[in-house]
């Protein structure tokens, strides 16, 4: 896979709301099934355009970036006040093992995604908690979002996240996405 990062230059492309296009606020909120006291994650958060629109559902949000420009230009947007931002790499997070009550990816599951990082994740979910991924489909055209070669297909992801021990309650592909919901072991 391509194992890139956005380029931080371009943050502004992030907060486009035709990205609601690919994946709505009311499917990610659906996915994610957030407790009002609950601790979410939202791996590869960019500018917060997702992390917005869960974080009022939620207890506590962490925005997780490895880049610290996207951290930049989040907090130049506005914080919500219980969104707290961690810069670091998917593969190597800092919580505790079962500290997160879910978390999701919205298009930035191709640019982490491998075998330590999806065990990374499952690590940081508490048993039983949520994992939805919605990302770019390597079963696309590719007229949109990244190159065919640097996505995964609806069955790679799966047989990932199974491979680190999620049992995938939902899965379907669409157009140029899929999504995918899966609970941590």
């Amino acid at each position: 896979m391509g194992f890139h990062t956005f380029d931080a230059g371009r943050a502004a492309k992030l907060e486009d709301p035709e990205r609601y296009a690919w994946v709505s606020r009311e499917e990610l909120v659906d996915a994610v099934d957030p407790a009002p006291d609950g601790t979410v994650a939202d791996f590869g958060s960019g500018t917060g355009f997702y992390t917005d629109d869960v974080a009022p559902h939620v207890g506590t949000m962490y925005g997780v970036d490895l880049q610290s420009e996207m951290h930049a230009a989040y907090r130049e947007k506005g914080l919500p006040a219980n969104v707290e931002l961690v810069e670091s790499d998917v593969v190597d997070l800092p919580f505790d093992a079962g500290a997160l009550d879910a978390g999701f990816s919205t298009m930035t599951f191709h640019e982490f995604a491998d075998d330590d990082a999806v065990a990374e994740v499952a690590r940081v979910l508490r048993a039983g908690g949520r994992l939805a991924v919605f990302d770019w489909t390597a079963d696309g055209d590719g007229a949109t979002g990244p190159p065919l070669d640097e996505r995964y297909a609806l069955a790679d992801a799966t047989a990932m996240l199974e491979g680190a021990g999620f049992e995938v309650v939902h899965g379907t592909t669409r157009t140029e996405t899929f999504a995918v919901v899966a609970l941590a072991p």
